[in-house]
């Protein structure tokens, strides 16, 4: 199992969260994504490691952005 962990900005609200959920959880081998909204942190849970290109294409779909 692989986990990694980014920080998106410009979120402010549970629907934000929603979004950046719903987005990364549609990378291929993603099992499972966690967004806290106060911190702004995002963790990726897959079998190996997720192309980090991938994810910041994930969260600015969303519309957001990783610092």
């Amino acid at each position: 199992m692989s986990t990694s962990t980014y920080t998106v900005t410009g979120m402010t609200c549970q629907h934000c969260v929603a979004s950046v959920t719903e987005e990364v959880s549609e990378i291929e081998g993603v099992q499972d994504v966690g967004v806290d909204l106060e911190s702004g942190s995002l963790t990726v849970t897959a079998p190996s490691p997720v192309d980090d290109d991938a994810v910041r294409a994930a969260v600015e779909e969303a519309g957001y952005a990783l610092a």
